[in-house]
Parts: structure tokens; sequence; C-alpha cells
């Protein structure tokens, strides 16, 4: 989901900040601007450690940048939200039970992808996080889609928490004891030290994990009670983005967007056989037509893994090659740099389809020299969701 790394952001720009701010600049964090926003990148520990805590431990990051979004429909109905909502995405909504959480994104006419966000069965509702650059335009992009038969409703009185990483169970059922029964993409609303929260047990890391919409003015009491754990320590953004890289986790604006389509990006598992050819509700999402053939013929390009056979990392927008002279230019790095948990570089990019099988060697350039690379199989590390 979201993207970690900012462009470069004008001066003129006015950053908005979290309703935890004052504590990351408590906690010693190095800020800096990130969609919009000022956020932490990294505290006094540095990103290899906060990432390795994370794999061992458990890491409570600041993701309140993002948005949380109602989507309700005027009838009352469930249903006739998730039809509507439908419309935009080529994933099941209809058949999403109560209390459970999604992956999907929106299309766009030419099958291409605007956003990937997280969708909830609330009831009677949805509720739907997107990513904070992308915010704006999916709210403006609902209310185009939705807005004859739904409410459009983007929270802005809420923060949200995300507490990954193997203690993360024992962390947070020391303040609501249930939660061990939740399993992967369960959500429920919870009282946490006296807070109601709403709780679904996912995350962008590869670990198990939850992440946690709280009242904004009540955030910092949340976040505190957590890093008090011996266990749980803040982790930034740095960190964050190395761990959903050794995830294989898709990064917007990297790894897909406009230009790329979900199955080229290797994400068809994220559409379900009731909006597939043959389906109950085939297509009926923009770009459908392209989607739909893509997932019957194939694609001419794939996402993969990509290891460096060295140490140097390859990073975007570096070229790949089939040679080692550089002749022949392939594909390009989406995502790249060096990941703690497996002790060596690692990537992701683009490849023409008969390239992307495991063990095929390529070369990236970088600074002019053309180093070689393996396509490896995702995901770099072994997730640990309780499924």
């Amino acid at each position: 989901m979201e993207a970690f790394l900012d462009p470069s952001q004008p001066d003129n720009v006015s950053l908005k900040r979290t309703p935890l701010f004052d504590l990351h600049v408590e906690l010693g964090a190095r800020i800096v601007p990130f969609a919009g926003y000022e956020m932490p990148v990294q505290y006094p520990a540095g990103v290899l450690k906060e990432h390795l805590f994370t794999r061992s431990h458990c890491g409570l990051f600041d993701v309140s940048h993002m948005g949380q979004v109602l989507v309700r429909a005027k009838s009352g109905r469930y249903e006739d939200a998730a039809l509507a909502l439908e419309r935009l995405v080529p994933v099941d909504i209809l058949g999403l039970k109560p209390g459970r959480q999604r992956y999907g994104f929106f299309t766009d006419e030419n099958g291409g992808i605007l956003d990937d966000l997280m969708i909830t069965n609330r009831g009677d509702h949805l509720l739907v996080v997107v990513n904070a650059a992308c915010k704006d335009q999916d709210v403006a992009h609902m209310l185009a889609g939705l807005g004859d038969t739904c409410d459009i409703t983007l929270l802005d009185d809420r923060a949200l928490l995300a507490l990954q990483g193997p203690k993360a169970e024992k962390v947070i059922s020391e303040l609501w004891a249930g939660i061990v029964q939740m399993k992967f993409m369960d959500v429920r609303d919870l009282s946490l030290h006296d807070v109601d929260c709403i709780v679904s047990r996912s995350g962008y890391s590869g670990e198990d994990g939850f992440e946690i919409s709280v009242p904004a003015d009540r955030a910092v009491e949340i976040a505190k009670a957590l890093i008090d754990h011996p266990e749980c320590e803040p982790i930034g953004l740095g960190a964050r983005d190395s761990l959903r890289l050794e995830a294989g986790l898709c990064l917007y604006g990297n790894d897909i967007d406009t230009t790329t389509s979900p199955v080229e990006a290797g994400l068809e598992w994220a559409i379900q056989k009731a909006r597939r050819k043959g389906g109950e509700r085939e297509g009926g999402f923009p770009g459908a037509a392209r989607i739909l053939a893509e997932l019957e013929n194939g694609t001419a390009r794939r996402r993969v893994g990509l290891k460096p056979q060295g140490k140097a990392p390859v990073r975007p927008p570096s070229d790949l090659f089939s040679d080692a002279e550089g002749r022949n230019h392939v594909g390009h790095v989406t995502s790249g740099g060096f990941g703690p948990s497996v002790e060596s570089p690692i990537a992701m990019g683009y490849v023409p389809a008969e390239l992307a099988a495991p063990g095929t060697e390529l070369f990236a350039e970088v600074r002019g020299k053309y180093l070689p690379v393996t396509v490896a199989t995702l995901p770099f590390i072994t997730p640990t969701y309780k499924r």
C-alpha cells in the first residue's frame, strides 16, 4: 500500500501533523516531509535496529496520515454499499462477511491501478483505508462513482496505529485479553485502555500484527500504553519500507500505479471468483475488459523479486538488461534496498513474462556498471500472519 519515500516537497507546501507528532519529537524521531505530513522516518536506534526489533519483538508505527473513509448506503443496507463499491473495484465486497477485511484496489478505464486499499465490512457500512498521498483523489473518485447511492465520509477525527511483530499479540493482549481469538483480517470493536477502538489483525510488514483506529484525542494515550511495554518500540517509515520490501508487498507509486495492471503486478489473488469471467458478478469495474483478458491469457510482463548477487543495493529506477553489456533492455527496478532480515540486497521490478521464472539471470545498471541479479520468489521472508 503506502508509498514511504516521498518525492521532493515544494517549500511552499504547508505540511500537516498527525495527533502523535509531539510524541515523535519527544521520542527523538527524525522528522521528514511525507505525503503532505511531517512524519518520523526513524528514531535514535536507527532504521536497521528498528527493522530487526520489529521482526523479533514488535514495533509501533504511526500511520494516521492514511485516509479512513466510511461508505454508507443511503438505504442503510450493507448490500447496497457493497454493490456500489464493486463498481470501482474488481473485488468481491458483497461476499465479505461482517467483521472481515479484504485487500483491493481502484482501477481506471485502462486497467491501471489508481490506489490500493483495505476494505472492511462493518455490518451496515464499509470502512475503506486508503493511502495518504491518494486520499483526496480517492474520496473524489468515490463521490463521483458512488455519491448517487452512498454517503462518503473521510474521518478526520481518528488516528491509525500499526502494531507489528511476533510479540504484537502479547503486547496488545495486556490491554484486551480477547485479542488472541482474532485471526488474520478479522476486525473488531474493542476497548483498549478504556478507549473505544476499531482493531484489525492485519498490517504491511509480513509479520503478525494489528492496525488500531483510535479517536485522535486518545491516540497518544494508546501509543504510550503500547510502547511502555518492554517488547514494543516506536518504529519509523524507514524500517516500515524495508519490512514491506522483504515481505514482497507493493509500494503504491513505485511498484503499482496507473501504468500497471493488477495481473502484471501479481495481485490477481485479490480478484475473487465472483468478479472473474463466469462469476456471479463478472466484470462491471473500470478496466474490466483488459483485466479479465489478462486473467485468462496472461500478461507480457510481470512483477518479480530480484536478488543482487553482490553486496551493492539496486534501487529504483535502475534499468534491467538480459546481457552484461547492457544492450538488451528488458525492464526496470521499482523497489530496492538492503534487507536486514535476509542480510542481503533485495529488490522488485518488472520483466517480460518469459524472463520471470525464479533463477533467471539478469543485469541491473548501477552507476554505469551492469551488476548481476537473479529473479527470486516473493516474498523474501516467510510471513507470520495468524490464519
